[in-house]
């Protein structure tokens, strides 16, 4: 059994009432969740000198997860994460055209993303777990046919954050959910995450383009700066890769079943992490566009440049118009379905 699950105003979204869910374990371990964007606003252990510490970047209220420049800050993404090119695609000789909120580009889901919706909320204390639920109507956001969307976060005492996904449609849609976590595991001692240490259980990337669409290569890591089969630091060689990294790697397995994808370190406060996912490719964001101008904290703290990781669970970007990539299309009578687990511990 967890040890409670508890519920707290956020704040208010017209006449919708916003709140964050606290999911505590036996350990002591507590994430939350809002249910705007089904954000996580907190993921708390402890370091190896038994000091708490919030892993993940939070806002401090609504209104600055509302705000335009909101950088994904922990929501669920979807229908689509990462990028779908020219901001269209097509499906049986259907065409549709999307919202284009990155250059002409679509981005995790256009303006009416997943991450900008308010989610109904089921909590199921016996299984330390929050259910979230989404309606997407046919067209929103320019994408086809009326999705149920279904979202789980458990919390359990070996200090294991699972998130399932699952999703139908009523017409052929293209479907990749994740969630845009943004990791620092010295909780903010470190300003950046240039000393965490990563592994990606990857021999292949996909390189992208000056606007970070696919080309539609599936290329070696073998001898590049995208080379984390063994475990260094983010910041080796983060020097020779334009814009920093933001690239999706296509992880080692033949099929879905759930499989460790990445490890993470940090070794100032001990803590360390274990990604495993059902998905095929984890986008590793090396927080690029964070600039300083956003923060926590009554502005005490700055996210600056690096100042956290993100690694997305998801199927390859810009599948829908890259006919090299695994098909992300969902029919009707079929069932989207994800599996992913990030496990803290000390080291």
């Amino acid at each position: 059994m967890l040890s409670s699950i508890t519920k707290k105003k956020f704040g208010w979204i017209d006449d919708q009432e916003i709140n964050e869910y606290t999911i505590l374990n036996n350990n002591g371990m507590r994430v939350s969740i809002i249910n705007y964007g089904g954000a996580i606003t907190e993921i708390i252990t402890e370091d190896k000198n038994g000091d708490s510490g919030n892993l993940v970047l939070r806002f401090d209220n609504l209104t600055d997860y509302l705000k335009k420049e909101n950088p994904y800050l922990g929501p669920l993404i979807g229908r689509y994460a990462n990028r779908i090119g020219a901001a269209k695609f097509t499906i049986n000789n259907n065409h549709y055209n999307l919202e284009a909120n990155d250059n002409e580009n679509t981005l995790h889901g256009g303006f009416s993303g997943f991450d900008k919706v308010v989610w109904e909320v089921k909590t199921i204390p016996t299984q330390g777990a929050i259910q979230l639920n989404y309606f997407s109507k046919d067209g929103e956001g320019g994408f086809p046919g009326d999705i149920h969307v279904q979202v789980t976060y458990a919390l359990n005492n070996n200090n294991a954050l699972t998130i399932v996904y699952e999703a139908t449609t009523s017409k052929p849609t293209p479907v990749s959910l994740t969630s845009h976590a943004y990791f620092n595991l010295s909780a903010g001692v470190q300003s950046n995450i240039l000393n965490h240490i990563l592994h990606l259980n990857a021999q292949k990337f996909i390189p992208v383009n000056a606007q970070l669409i696919p080309t539609g290569e599936m290329l070696s890591v073998a001898n590049t700066p995208m080379d984390f089969t063994n475990a260094h630091l983010v910041g080796d060689q983060i020097r020779h890769v334009k814009g920093g990294y933001d690239h999706s790697w296509i992880l080692d397995k033949q099929n879905n079943d759930l499989s460790l994808a990445a490890t993470v370190y940090e070794p100032v406060s001990g803590r360390f992490l274990k990604m495993y996912t059902t998905e095929p490719a984890v986008q590793f964001y090396s927080g690029n566009f964070l600039d300083g101008t956003l923060g926590c904290n009554n502005g005490a703290t700055k996210f600056e440049q690096y100042g956290a990781l993100c690694l997305e669970a998801q199927r390859f970007p810009d599948s829908p118009n890259q006919p090299n990539f695994p098909n992300t299309i969902l029919m009707p009578g079929e069932v989207y379905s994800q599996t992913t687990i990030y496990q803290f511990s000390i080291k």
